[in-house]
């Protein structure tokens, strides 16, 4: 990286990295360096100290982004268990920022119900979700969100499976905020994320990304192709005509899909303690002791 003695000035995000994170290990191509750089610069526009996020991934490609890279306290935990793991963290420590980075096999798949529950629960956290639609780490296996006859090295004749919208089932579910970029829109996928850094309750973020060495191998597809078709195959909300339904071929909807004010479950907890304490309680709060 410029600026480890090398006579270089230090590029100004350089402080929000680990030292020697740089090169990373992603594959060439792949989204997930988009997706670094994209939230660095949200972290630094909103000018927060590393020390007051609290980051929480699973396992993945997806899962490399806060965990080595990005300089703050981090958990990396079990396949398909960063929603469950950062709940906890959320509840003994509610003032801190808690967000996920993970794939769509880590929340979308094994994750799955977790993911559900705290939307439907309206836990305050901040959920990335790096979308390529396919297990990419180890070795491009069918994912819940693959489309429908997508060969995939467990799919050889095509998947027989309807991909899982997360977004749309996240809205239904009861989340606060739910949006939906591609790694072609690092504009908006920056702002987006800004969105989940100062919100409440349940905030998602799906990102579309692009995986040249296993999703894109199929069509023979290059990164930058892949971007081509993000930008060429995507349509705002508001000019969506038929639902997204997931598969190859159909516009690819962004932008947000949901954004409500309800209170979060923290607000909702703490204002449940007040009221058992008003009521005799104990009226001792979280990491009090017995």
């Amino acid at each position: 990286m410029a600026g480890e003695g090398d006579g270089r000035p230090e590029h100004p995000l350089a402080r929000y990295l680990r030292p020697g994170t740089l090169p990373s290990t992603f594959c060439p191509g792949c989204g997930c360096g988009t997706v670094l750089n994209c939230f660095l610069r949200a972290v630094d526009r909103r000018r927060l100290d590393p020390s007051e996020i609290i980051m929480v991934t699973g396992i993945g490609c997806a899962s490399w982004i806060p965990s080595p890279m990005f300089r703050c306290d981090t958990l990396h935990t079990t396949h398909g268990r960063a929603v469950a793991f950062a709940t906890g963290v959320k509840l003994m420590m509610p003032r801190k920022k808690v967000l996920i980075i993970a794939g769509d096999g880590d929340l979308a798949g094994i994750g799955g119900n977790h993911l559900i529950h705290a939307a439907h629960r309206n836990i305050d956290l901040g959920v990335m979700m790096v979308n390529n639609r396919i297990y990419g780490m180890t070795g491009g296996q069918c994912s819940p969100t693959t489309p429908s006859d997508r060969m995939t090295t467990t799919t050889p004749f095509g998947n027989l499976d309807r991909p899982v919208l997360a977004s749309e089932l996240l809205v239904s579910a009861g989340a606060n905020h739910v949006a939906r970029w591609t790694t072609f829109h690092v504009r908006q996928l920056s702002r987006a994320m800004e969105e989940l850094l100062d919100g409440e309750g349940f905030r998602f973020l799906e990102i579309v990304s692009q995986c040249p060495t296993h999703y894109d191998k199929e069509e023979r597809l290059s990164a930058a192709e892949a971007l081509e078709r993000y930008r060429d195959g995507s349509v705002p909300v508001a000019q969506a005509g038929e639902p997204y339904d997931g598969e190859t071929g159909s516009k690819l909807t962004v932008g947000v899909l949901v954004d409500r004010k309800r209170d979060g479950y923290i607000r909702r907890l703490e204002a449940s303690e007040r009221g058992l304490s008003e009521a005799g309680g104990t009226g001792k709060g979280r990491g009090e002791g017995p």
